[in-house]
């Protein structure tokens, strides 16, 4: 039976209490929409650029109470980017999960040491994959710098993912764009999964500057099919997708393209 599902694609800032109030406005959008879950971007509690160490909290904080309380309220379950204290005066870079039923969190476990960012100087890495089971369908967590890593999603497949989340704050320059539109195609055909890519939205087209060249978000967020086909995609601009997505194409593609199981290696 076919889901309804949201991608809220947002700019989010320094100011915790205001990305919040973003949240709880995509969240009621979705919600009137009819979606059963609704997927923010990495870093929604706090863009990148600024310190995290001081407002990160444990998953039982007040930020994520206030998750929870949003999702209640709107009778959806919701996805988003927080930072929850490690050790050595490090943070966790992790995805809250809170709804009805699916109640979970997930840390990144590939940290974006590339392009000249080095994520692992200030977050520690998480430490296995984290699927969850909404309305039927069990989906798998993955942020940003994971989907260049296809054994994570093929691992959530074989666990019984039917969707793989990707939830990003992907960093632009020359070629980052094409590369992230590629790379959730690829993941969904390795993994004949779904993959919900919910990224940060353009900083720019609110006029915001960024002077650190920190990863905060190129927009482009995309429901991908498992043949990897774009079944919706968004431009630079905060906006929010809706999209149905049913277990049984997922079940028909891998009966056509057996990928999982005629794997050798």
């Amino acid at each position: 039976m076919p889901m309804r599902i949201a991608l809220a694609q947002i700019v989010t800032g320094r100011d915790t209490a205001a990305n919040l109030e973003k949240v709880e406005r995509y969240a009621a959008d979705a919600a009137d929409a009819g979606a059963s879950l609704v997927v923010f971007p990495e870093a929604t509690m706090r863009a990148f650029g600024n310190s995290l160490v001081d407002i990160a909290e444990p998953i039982e904080g007040p930020w994520a109470a206030r998750i929870r309380e949003i999702a209640a309220s709107h009778s959806i379950t919701v996805v988003a980017g927080m930072f929850t204290p490690g050790g050595e005066g490090r943070v966790v870079n992790t995805l809250l999960v809170a709804g009805r039923e699916a109640n979970t969190e997930y840390d990144k476990i590939h940290l974006y040491d590339a392009f000249g960012f080095k994520e692992s100087d200030t977050v520690e890495p998480g430490t296995g994959p984290v699927t969850f089971e909404l309305d039927n369908v069990t989906f798998g967590l993955t942020t940003c710098y994971d989907v260049r890593f296809p054994g994570l999603y093929v691992a959530n497949a074989d666990a019984g993912a039917q969707v793989n989340i990707v939830c990003a704050s992907w960093g632009a320059g020359p070629g980052k764009n094409e590369q992230w539109d590629l790379l959730v195609r690829a993941r969904a055909l390795d993994s004949t999964t779904y993959v919900l890519a919910a990224g940060q939205g353009d900083p720019s087209t609110l006029g915001i500057d960024n002077p650190k060249n920190a990863p905060l978000g190129i927009g482009h967020s995309a429901v991908i099919s498992p043949l990897g086909e774009v079944l919706q995609q968004a431009g630079g601009n905060e906006e929010l997708l809706v999209a149905d997505i049913d277990p049984d194409v997922v079940r028909q593609t891998r009966d056509k393209l057996p990928v999982l199981a005629n794997r050798r290696l």
